[in-house]
């Protein structure tokens, strides 16, 4: 038998295809996987965010009472038709809401953890009665009660950790950013799930509050003619893009017609003491101070 050492031919073991190709693939296949496996955690974040005890929210809000601004007769009144809409709406009796009232002409309002609500006076200005700030409330409310805020806060923690992950990060330094990016005390975002559900509820809530649900959809049709930029007057977070305020004011109107809830009632004006202060200060802000005055 004869043996022999034949040539091996060069290229035998390298592929035809391009190097940035096959990097190319590899890489789409990791970020796949990783997106993937984000989505899923935050899936199960947000199941088990929802558990965690109301208290232990308020817990962690309460080192941000110092930051917190200055409460007024405004905030008295806001306080006030915060606790009956929480009556109306049955929360949980350890679920206490707390409103702060920002004297800025951001038109917005939104809830973050522990109860807590803030609202701003530009969003006041914007309020043709109570009953349309009511529908506003009973919808930040809403999230309270079916806890959106610690079910968001989860979400952004796992995405946080892995963008944390990606940058390379460690150790306290990692828990250190994540807690951080969080935001706590800042505007949080909600899924459309999660909008369309504080809409449902913040409807029945007007229902079982006034008799009717007129000025439901009053604000959601003046949102359309607000600007869409800007940092004074920007769109609200309960009115962002998902859902589309048009849907929303279709569906609320549908969901009062099923439930026979009148949309044709007389509304309740603000109280002319709380209109007097929003307009002194608005025009005092734009360098026309009223006569008008009441003391905070």
């Amino acid at each position: 038998m004869r043996y022999e050492n034949p040539k091996v031919p060069e290229g035998i073991n390298v592929t035809s295809e391009h190097p940035l190709k096959e990097f190319s693939q590899l890489l789409l296949g990791v970020v796949a996987v990783t997106v993937i496996i984000v989505v899923m955690l935050t899936l199960l974040a947000e199941r088990i965010a929802q558990h965690i005890p109301f208290q232990m929210e308020v817990e962690i809000a309460g080192q941000y009472r110092g930051k917190l601004p200055v409460r007024t007769a405004v905030t008295d009144y806001l306080q006030g038709l915060a606790d009956r809409l929480a009556v109306s709406q049955d929360l949980p009796a350890d679920m206490r809401i707390t409103v702060h009232y920002v004297d800025d002409a951001t038109v917005n309002a939104f809830a973050t953890l522990g109860g807590n609500i803030v609202f701003f006076r530009g969003l006041l200005e914007k309020m043709p009665d109570e009953n349309a700030l009511a529908m506003v409330m009973a919808h930040e409310i809403a999230h309270v009660r079916h806890r959106h805020p610690v079910m968001s806060l989860g979400r952004g923690v796992v995405i946080g950790l892995a963008l944390a992950a990606v940058a390379n990060f460690s150790g306290n330094d990692l828990a250190g950013r994540v807690l951080g990016e969080a935001g706590l005390l800042t505007v949080l975002g909600f899924t459309r799930q999660q909008e369309e559900e504080a809409d449902q509820t913040a409807l029945a809530t007007l229902a079982r509050q006034y008799g009717h649900v007129s000025g439901a959809d009053t604000f959601f049709m003046l949102a359309k003619t607000l600007p869409h930029a800007g940092i004074k007057e920007k769109i609200p977070s309960f009115l962002s893009t998902h859902p589309a305020t048009e849907n929303r004011i279709e569906k609320l109107r549908r969901l009062a017609q099923q439930n026979g809830w009148a949309m044709n009632q007389p509304t309740r004006p603000l109280p002319e003491s709380i209109q007097v202060q929003i307009k002194h200060r608005s025009d005092h802000e734009s360098g026309n101070v009223s006569t008008h005055f009441l003391p905070r």
